[in-house]
């Protein structure tokens, strides 16, 4: 999981928007369809290797999961029917369901207990465990494929796909193998087509060191052996029309002009030679205006004494985002991520969902294998 759990939410949700919002809490007992899993369940010991799993004295299969911020949730299992769309190409058809298993949690703490970080949910989406996107594929529904597009402006939101988005643009980098994260190879960063002098060892994987694709984190990070050289390349690239300072936590800029007409393009170089290439607003956050100026801070941030590189959803936003797992490959490409996409028909359904996160607070979260919702106590 990334360091900073549940800061996804707050670029998109004021403190004050959320004091308003009344959670909804799923109601097994109100779901004809819902089923609780019992401790002999084989589903049961699956959730056991990703979580720390009890039998209650019902022979009810229970869980405790914690995240790495401290933040901590348990609950029980429960088998239920997701509805979804099913589309092929350009067209959906009527809508279906399959069986599902998730956690209902009954208790929060830390982060998930805090007004600025609520949500009905989390929608875990890695690679191992038992996340919704290997249940689907497991029972033939979708190919083992999922993507999404987040829309980077008019309020967030996007589309998800469990199943591959089609666009030719589309670019490829392997994923590392036998990581529990989305693990990449970057390896290397250019600002105005020059590469900057960062050794490949910076970003390679090993240990707690490595570039990990997160939806689940709301800004970017760079190992601190690459962050000041990155941002000194930016600062210098733009010293002719900006006014830069010192913010709390980064380096921030004072300008009359349009970021992208006057900050460089930044190249992330990875292994195949596939780039991700960034836009000022994708490196860039808006800070405030003040008259005729306005103030920009870097997104990029570093944790002090780590190596972690962590691609979050400032970088992703206005990406078609593909994750391959059949084929263990990530792909990319850009998109205005408030148009329709178009899904594969040659490999199978794909389910296709909007995300909104004023109506839906489900957070995703693709670094994180079970898929948790907020629930009532069993009486």
């Amino acid at each position: 999981m990334s360091p900073i759990l549940h800061s996804r939410l707050k670029r998109h949700l004021s403190f004050n928007f959320l004091r308003k919002i009344q959670l909804q809490f799923f109601d097994p007992s109100s779901s004809s369809t819902a089923r609780l899993i019992s401790c002999s369940d084989q589903r049961c010991a699956l959730g056991a290797q990703y979580s720390d799993t009890n039998c209650s004295a019902t022979n009810q299969c229970e869980y405790t999961l914690q995240y790495d911020d401290g933040s901590e949730t348990s609950g029980y299992y429960i088998a239920d029917d997701m509805q979804y769309d099913i589309v092929a190409g350009n067209s959906s058809s009527t809508n279906s369901s399959a069986r599902v298993m998730f956690g209902c949690s009954t208790s929060q703490t830390g982060g998930l207990a805090m007004l600025d970080s609520a949500t009905d949910g989390i929608f875990g989406l890695g690679q191992y465990g038992v996340p919704v996107i290997a249940q689907l594929s497991a029972q033939g529904v979708i190919p083992h494929v999922f993507s999404h597009c987040l829309r980077g402006s008019n309020g967030g939101g996007g589309i998800l796909v469990f199943g591959q988005i089609v666009e030719p643009t589309l670019v490829y980098t392997p994923l590392v193998p036998s990581q529990p994260q989305y693990m990449v190879n970057l390896e290397s960063i250019a600002v105005n087509g020059q590469s900057l002098a960062i050794s490949p060892q910076v970003f390679k994987t090993t240990g707690d060191r490595g570039t990990m694709i997160d939806s689940g984190t709301t800004l970017g990070y760079l190992a601190e052996e690459a962050y000041d050289i990155f941002v000194n390349a930016i600062t210098k690239a733009v010293s002719q029309h900006v006014h830069p300072f010192d913010g709390l936590t980064n380096q921030c800029y004072r300008t009359t002009s349009r970021v992208n007409d006057i900050f460089p393009m930044v190249s992330l170089n990875f292994a195949g030679g596939a780039a991700m290439i960034l836009r000022a607003e994708d490196y860039l956050i808006w800070k405030y205006s003040l008259y005729a100026e306005t103030v920009w801070c870097m997104a990029f941030q570093k944790i002090p004494g780590q190596g972690l590189t962590i691609l979050g959803d400032i970088v992703l936003e206005d990406k078609i985002v593909v994750y391959d797992l059949a084929r263990q490959r990530i792909g990319w490409a850009s998109y205005n991520c408030s148009q329709a996409v178009k899904v594969s028909a040659t490999t199978s359904n794909a389910c296709v969902a909007s995300i909104s996160v004023w109506h839906l607070l489900l957070v995703l979260v693709i670094n994180y294998s079970v898929a948790v919702s907020r629930c009532f106590l069993l009486h």
